[in-house]
C-alpha cells in the first residue's frame, strides 16, 4: 500500500522560507514524477512544481524564482524550498507521487496536505 508523508507545513510571516518535504513508501520502484500542488481555499487542486526521475522540472509561474522542487537521495523523497512567501501562498499543499507498484501502472498517489499559511 502506497503512503506519502509530508512535513514542514506551518505559520510564517511574509517574505519568509519553508521548507516542504514528502516520502512516499509502499512500492519497490522509483517514483516517474513527484511534485507538489496546492488548494487555496475556495480553488481548484494547482500545480506548484514537478520533478521527474531524471531531474527535469517544471514550475508553475507563481512559483518560479521563489521555490525550488528537489528529490532527496532516499527513494521517492522530494522537499520544497519556499522562500519569499506571500500571503497569496497560504493554502493546503499536497504531495504527488506517480508511480507503479507491483502488478499495477503508474499512478497518482497523494498525501493527506499540509497547512502553509503565510501573514502579512
Amino acid at each position: 500500500q502506497v503512503q506519502l508523508v509530508e512535513s514542514g507545513g506551518g505559520l510564517v510571516q511574509a517574505g519568509g522560507s519553508l521548507t516542504l518535504s514528502c516520502a512516499a513508501s509502499g512500492s519497490p520502484f522509483s517514483a516517474d514524477v513527484m511534485g507538489w500542488y496546492r488548494q487555496i481555499l475556495g480553488k481548484p487542486r494547482e500545480l506548484v512544481a514537478t520533478i521527474t526521475g531524471s531531474g527535469s522540472t517544471n514550475y508553475a509561474d507563481s512559483a518560479k524564482g521563489r521555490f525550488t522542487i528537489s528529490r532527496g537521495n532516499a527513494k521517492n523523497t522530494v522537499s520544497l524550498q519556499m522562500n519569499s512567501l506571500k500571503p497569496e501562498d497560504t493554502a493546503v499543499y499536497y504531495c504527488m507521487s506517480r508511480m507503479a507498484t507491483i502488478g499495477r501502472r503508474p499512478q497518482d498517489y497523494w498525501g493527506q496536505g499540509t497547512q502553509v499559511t503565510v501573514s502579512s
